[in-house]
């Protein structure tokens, strides 16, 4: 990921530097699990671990160009420090059993960053949702009014969902927080199992219970397409801030610093720029859960088509997605909300929204469903193409008002009577992570 749209923390974990200190960190677990098997003396392995530095990433390129495998030229580099002991560096081990082993762990450290990104990103929109409980706005069906609702429960099933999109992370880590280190086709010809099981109990993993050279990719799969869906989550709630940013619509607005320019044409533009970034990065994210998909099905015990694709889609899409919500976060947090603008939208369709009010009222009142729903029609679509109000066009009617309470029916209060019931279940969804205190 180019370095626009990498925070320092998550680059840190998916630098070369990091990588190759949790191949260090895999080797020394291995090589402690073999010390405690009695295979390797304790003297050499203590030795070893006082030694080994993870070597620096120009040195391992260095010795790439002539041994064409880094894997190979990592082990050489830490072999230079290591003296007669170094035999047992990386005794019994196939490359992969250090690379994907702590990948994993790069997974898991990058992950604690997303799970905070994701709470942060969720706790931010309870927040705005509560501000604007009763915020009434008009909601849409595709893209044309359709009822009133309020604009913190349009915030409230945003909120729900990143709560279910930190489940679903959550459970596409753990499946990801296994190691292996069975050897050449994963038969355990050159490494105990209890080698394995002492070694990723050491990293805090869990061994694979059955993997051949590679772990295997539909657990890489899962995380990515996993993490396609947070940020397909992200690229919608950001594209309805466009919408509602739209100058005919301008509910709401992006925060605007002093000094900032929106055109470098046109000095009067305010545009929502962070939010289509957000949904421009989501494809990027999607696009790494195809390449995941794809490198589900390797040739036999293994081939190496997933290696490439993986060094550069599992990196970027945590990157990606870092970036995504901390920016959502921060354009949640300090948008700008125009309660009145709301509302002259809301009544900008002539009250057209009322429909189904009167519908059921009639269908009560002992018309067919079919003739209440001809009858309130033609008065919708005179509304609608005349743009006039359609409570007077029915309050006109005498055949709809001899049969109706008029005032109830015409009661915007009724869309927002039950807004205390969703906003329960958020405050209940905030409450099951709150600590307890002794």
């Amino acid at each position: 990921m180019i370095a626009r749209y990498s925070r320092p923390a998550m680059a840190a974990v998916w630098s070369e530097e990091r990588k190759l200190e949790l191949w260090l960190a895999v080797e020394l677990a291995a090589l402690d699990a073999w010390a405690e098997a009695g295979v390797v003396p304790a003297a050499a392995a203590a030795a070893t671990r006082e030694r080994a530095i993870a070597p620096s990433p120009a040195r391992v390129r260095e010795i790439e160009e002539r041994t064409h495998h880094d894997t190979a030229a990592f082990v050489d580099a830490v072999g230079e420090q290591l003296g007669p002991d170094g035999r047992w560096f990386h005794y019994g081990l196939t490359s992969s059993d250090v690379v994907d082993t702590a990948l994993a762990l790069q997974v898991q450290e990058g992950g604690r960053l997303l799970l905070d990104g994701l709470r942060a990103a969720r706790d931010g929109v309870v927040a705005r949702a509560e501000e604007h409980r009763d915020t009434l706005t008009i909601g849409r069906t595709h893209g044309v009014h359709a009822e009133p609702t309020t604009f913190g429960l349009k915030l409230a099933v945003w909120a729900f969902e990143l709560d279910r999109n930190l489940a679903r992370l959550g459970r596409a880590l753990e499946g990801m927080r296994v190691g292996k280190l069975s050897g050449a086709v994963g038969s355990y010809s050159a490494v105990d199992p209890d080698v394995e099981r002492a070694a990723c109990e050491r990293l805090g993993l869990e061994p694979a219970p059955a993997s051949t050279q590679i772990l295997q990719r539909d657990r890489h799969a899962e995380l990515l397409t996993t993490l396609a869906v947070v940020a397909s989550s992200l690229d919608k709630f950001a594209l309805e801030l466009r919408h509602l940013a739209r100058t005919e619509v301008r509910e709401v607005e992006e925060p605007f610093a002093r000094g900032q320019k929106g055109s470098s044409a046109m000095p009067h533009k305010r545009n929502p720029v962070v939010a289509e970034r957000i949904c421009g990065l989501a494809r990027v994210v999607r696009a790494a859960a195809v390449a995941g998909l794809e490198n589900v099905a390797l040739w036999h015990e293994r081939d190496i088509s997933h290696s490439s694709a993986e060094r550069i889609v599992v990196p970027d899409a945590f990157l990606a997605l870092d970036y995504m919500l901390e920016r959502f976060t921060w354009l949640v947090r300090g948008l700008v909300v125009h309660p009145e603008r709301m509302r002259r939208n809301l009544d900008a369709s002539h009250g057209l929204f009322f429909s189904q009010r009167v519908l059921l009222a009639l269908v009560e009142s002992g018309l067919s469903r079919d003739d209440a729903y001809r009858l309130v029609q033609a008065h919708a679509m005179r509304a609608w193409e005349e743009e006039l109000d359609f409570e007077s066009l029915v309050r006109a009617d005498t055949h709809i008002a001899s049969r109706l309470e008029l005032d109830q029916v015409f009661d915007l209060d009724v869309y927002t009577r039950h807004v205390d019931t969703v906003f329960e279940r958020l405050r209940a969804l905030v409450a099951k992570e709150e600590p307890i205190h002794a």
